[in-house]
This record gives structure tokens, sequence and C-alpha cells, in this order.
């Protein structure tokens, strides 16, 4: 699955993205995701929870796919 997700801002940080996509229920669950190392920024995994994403990263996150734009 592949969605855009648009950023209002300059960047969002990683744990608001997947709360604000739906992939994270709770904050808690955020970081359990990160944890897990399952995230990759860019092809390159992301273990940084506040991690700054900004227009034009690709998040994966097993078979999610979120474009940034």
């Amino acid at each position: 699955m592949t969605e855009e997700f648009k950023i209002e801002g300059e960047y969002i940080e990683l744990l608001q993205l997947l709360k604000a996509t739906g992939i994270a229920q709770t904050g808690g669950h955020a970081k359990m995701i990160v944890d897990d190392e399952v995230v990759f920024r860019n092809g390159e995994l992301e273990t940084r929870k506040r991690a700054k994403l900004v227009p034009g990263d690709v998040i994966v996150i097993e078979d999610i796919t979120v474009k940034l734009v």
C-alpha cells in the first residue's frame, strides 16, 4: 500500500507521522514500531523517534509506503 502525506509546515516528527497516518493507534504504539526496527526512511533504517521528516522523504514500514509531499 502506497499513500502520500502532505506536511503542514517545514517538517513532521516520525512519531507524529505514524499517528497521523493511522499506522500507529497511540504514541506508545508508534514508539514500539520504531523500537522494532521496521521503519525505513529513504531506504535506510530509521531508529530516531523524533526524526524530522521533510517533503520528499519516503517512509517504508513492512508493506506500507508513505511519500511525504
